[in-house]
């Protein structure tokens, strides 16, 4: 499922509707002046000042949206992209939402 060509966004993006990424990613675009409002209310949020429609969307779904097409860009962990196998080009790493990976056994072994 792709977009119309004649959709009349210009640019739809991808973002987490809620998570470890959200507040970064919504601060990082309205530090570059990307104007938009209640977005943790909404599942589609059109900024003010630009031609961009926000998704709102759960983090495994973005690689997906993004390969087919639905969505021009999406802010993602890379462990979802890995995750999904998605064929998805990384334009930039932003180096925030970092995660742990740990793991836990019996003293005894067994």
């Amino acid at each position: 499922m792709t977009r119309s060509k004649d959709s009349s966004t210009s640019l739809r993006i991808a973002i987490q509707k809620s998570g470890r990424l959200t507040d970064k990613t919504v601060s990082l675009l309205q530090g570059i002046g990307v104007e938009f409002d209640n977005y943790k209310r909404n599942l589609m949020v059109k900024t003010r000042n630009f031609d961009v429609e926000l998704l709102l969307l759960r983090d495994d779904d973005i690689p997906e949206y993004v390969q087919d097409g639905i969505c021009d860009l999406g802010f993602v962990g890379a462990n979802e992209r890995a995750e999904k196998n998605s064929d998805v080009t990384v334009l930039r790493g932003l180096n925030y939402g970092r995660c742990r990976l740990s793991i836990a056994a019996p003293k005894n072994g067994g």
